[in-house]
């Protein structure tokens, strides 16, 4: 039988223990999630929930937000913090897929960047959960971390480690590689306190081996 690569089993590891790994925020279709992604910059996806499900029964589509008074965005998101250039953005995001794209959400990565307030992380979310095309890896805090931790990228920046991963898992994964490495981010492999101990994959983390001590045994 051939040897899985280490990534391979990292993936599998991964799939094992969150089979149900998805994207946490709450959104009815493409237009909720490019909103609630560009809310989530700095701020937990429980928060960003919280205010969402109140903001879209006040704000239902891309015309309430380009026509609000920008004063009202801003006291509606308040509590996901950097309110005020989140709601700019999101204003300006939403004035442009009126006039640009008769207010519905572009599919293309190209159309998607083009929007104020979208990057290649938010763009790679919309695509990926609103319309299931692998064509990145969404690289947030626990990818970067969990890519470092476990050898699978050099790089700081989270352009490079996209590149790295992509090159490093076949390209029908990317969408779900990015929610494992998400959901063991926040479950298990925290930034101060990682629990190496009960980590799935420990056996194939160089950081896991380095803090295990040399008679712990690592968990297969």
């Amino acid at each position: 039988m051939k040897k899985l690569s280490r990534e391979s089993e990292i993936y599998a590891g991964l799939l094992c223990a969150y089979p149900d790994a998805k994207c946490e925020l709450e959104h009815a279709d493409s237009f909720q999630l490019l909103v609630a992604t560009i809310l989530s910059a700095q701020c937990t996806d429980k928060r960003v929930n919280e205010v969402t499900r109140t903001l879209f029964k006040s704000f239902p589509n891309p015309a309430s937000f380009a026509d609000a008074p920008l004063e009202e965005i801003e006291q509606a998101i308040r509590p996901t913090g950097f309110f005020r250039n989140k709601a700019k953005n999101i204003q300006a995001c939403c004035q442009k897929l009126e006039k640009d794209f008769s207010g519905r959400v572009p599919d293309t990565m190209e159309e998607l960047v083009s929007l104020p307030g979208v990057g290649r992380k938010t763009a790679n979310v919309i695509l990926g959960n609103a319309f299931q095309k692998n064509e990145g890896v969404v690289v947030d805090t626990h990818v970067i971390r969990l890519s470092c931790r476990l050898g699978l990228s050099a790089h700081s920046s989270p352009e490079k480690i996209e590149v790295d991963l992509m090159s490093l898992f076949p390209r029908e994964q990317w969408i779900m590689l990015s929610h494992l490495l998400i959901w063991h981010g926040r479950r298990r492999c925290q930034a101060r306190k990682p629990d190496c101990q009960q980590c799935e994959i420990s056996n194939l983390c160089p950081a896991s081996a380095q803090r295990l001590e040399p008679n712990q045994s690592l968990k297969r």
